[in-house]
């Protein structure tokens, strides 16, 4: 079986995949093969994001490569007999043909997810062979105004949820007189059904870094934090090692590339509140102190760290520039719809048949994404409602479905995208008990420097706890907890109390009959 003596075999380490036994498959794998006297070369990939095929393994055939899943360890010696590794592999169940081209990849457009589960993460000659740090060698040419100025040609917005134009607030933050300036990465992801910061910084590590750097140049800092959801510790261990190649290769450091301009990198781990992904709270942990959100003005583009300029974006925002510099910002710019421009990885889960990140560009339906790519729901029962954006976001029925994916359609809408989380639920969910959810969820999670996020949440779960037990009769409590999101939307200091709101009065406005009111009422704001 000398055609075996090459082959090359890719198993992933992304922690999605390791939770479904990816160490114990690629562990086997290595262990039939030396039974067998066959030598492998095994390497150890990011995910490709498509969850219901983990483990998926991947076997490299004259340049094509061929993908089976999902793989347990129990199916290795027949993977072996089928002849997986030879030019001409014989029948398997779990074969799905040359990874490309499944379809639930083949439909995508991967721009910032285009290396996830293809490299390996800890590798900066694979980096550099699929095409890394092109963008950071054509920034290294360019004055940091040209370096913003592609950014904002992009119309790159935000991808962590306020969906800011990245190019105003690099401007804002180069404009600052102050000599020293900081790059901060909110790697907090901690938005319900979101997985794609993770997957990025284990799966394609270098990008975010090439990003990060860029961003410095871009606006004369010599210092970058990536502040680090404590939850992913596979990050910060793919985080750390990654940092130090790129500084042992001369892409980090005082000397970046020998340019003579400096940009280091650090990574700062949280401590579990979900208020921190709120940029100003984050500001503080990072400083040492409480995580509680400060007042605006002065925003952080002109006093953040340390009352200096920075610029803050999260993973996502910073892994799309590298191809905007590579490519400029009007070939990024042609993607998309209205002012929603680019590509943009959402995240299916939930009651869904096929979970997993999809990378494609605005404009694709909410039903598109969840039958097309995620196959409709796991159960098999008829889809109720969908929520998007995190436990803050809107509750959709199904007969919003044809809903795009734009920024401005889902605001008009009355929702948000947020960090691109889509959460499916069938027509067993109780949204009334969804509802009591989000204002307990914000009950918990309250900085607790304001009074309508501290203390309406902890009413709010009162009041819904109350509709629960008597749903024939919870007008009067209706009306009230109306006028708490009210007040809650308009008084609340950050986004946590602000939005709270949102999952709250939609699933009272698109499923009424859970809150004990007549169908008809659904119209009502």
């Amino acid at each position: 079986m000398s055609s075996a003596a090459s082959a090359t075999i890719f198993v992933p380490r992304d922690s999605g995949a390791l939770s479904l036994g990816a160490d114990s498959v690629a562990a086997a794998i290595a262990a039939e093969a030396s039974r067998r006297g066959i030598a492998v070369k095994l390497i150890r990939t990011g995910s490709r994001g498509l969850y219901w095929l983990e483990p998926m393994v991947e076997v490299e055939i004259a340049g094509v490569r061929l993908a089976y899943g999902p793989v347990g360890s129990a199916d290795v010696p027949s993977l072996f007999e089928s002849g997986f590794l030879s030019a001409s592999p014989g029948g398997h169940p779990l074969a799905l043909g040359p990874a490309e081209k499944i379809p639930g990849i083949a439909r995508q457009h991967r721009i910032v997810f285009a290396r996830a589960g293809v490299t390996d993460p800890l590798s900066v000659d694979d980096y550099l062979a699929h095409g890394g740090f092109r963008g950071l060698a054509r920034a290294l040419a360019m004055p940091g105004a040209a370096i913003v100025g592609e950014v904002a040609r992009a119309n790159l917005r935000g991808r962590g949820g306020a969906a800011f134009p990245a190019g105003i607030k690099w401007k804002t933050t180069l404009e600052q007189a102050d000599q020293t300036k900081y790059v901060v990465c909110n790697a907090d992801e901690g938005d319900s059904g979101t997985f794609a910061d993770r997957m990025l910084m284990e799966g394609d590590p270098l990008l975010l870094i090439e990003g990060m750097t860029i961003a410095g140049l871009a606006i004369g800092a010599a210092q970058g934090f990536i502040y680090l959801r404590s939850e992913y510790p596979h990050a910060l261990r793919t985080l750390t090692a990654v940092i130090a190649a790129a500084e042992a290769r001369g892409y980090l450091g005082n000397n970046v590339c020998g340019s003579g301009r400096a940009f280091n990198l650090d990574v700062v781990v949280g401590a579990g509140a979900y208020i921190c992904g709120e940029e100003t709270a984050m500001l503080e942990s990072l400083e040492g102190k409480r995580g509680m959100v400060r007042y605006k003005p002065p925003v952080p583009a002109v006093a953040g760290l340390f009352g200096r300029p920075s610029v803050i974006n999260n993973v996502l925002t910073f892994a799309s520039v590298p191809a905007i510099i590579e490519h400029g910002g009007e070939a990024y710019n042609q993607l998309g719809v209205g002012r929603s421009r680019g590509t943009i990885p959402l995240q299916l889960a939930g009651n869904v048949a096929r979970p997993g990140l999809v990378e494609v560009s605005f404009g694709l339906s909410l039903r598109e994404l969840i039958y097309d790519f995620g196959g409709g729901t796991r159960s098999g029962r008829p889809l109720r409602a969908v929520q998007v954006g995190g436990p803050l976001g809107a509750y959709f029925p199904a007969a919003m479905l044809d809903l795009k994916i734009d920024y401005e359609a889902f605001a008009e809408a009355g929702g948000l995208l947020g960090h691109g989380g889509v959460v499916v639920f069938d027509d067993t969910v109780d949204l009334a008990r969804m509802a009591r959810y989000a204002m307990e969820f914000c009950a918990i999670e309250s900085c607790g420097k304001c009074t309508p996020c501290r203390i309406g949440s902890t009413r709010g779960a009162e009041l819904l706890d109350r509709v629960i037990d008597n749903r024939a009769g919870g007008g009067a409590e209706l009306d009230l907890l109306r006028e708490l999101c009210d007040t809650m939307a308009a008084g609340s200091l950050c986004a946590l109390g602000g939005l709270t709101p949102m999952p709250v009065m939609s699933a009272l406005r698109h499923f009424p009959e859970d809150f004990g009111l007549p169908a008809a009422a659904a119209a009502r704001p």
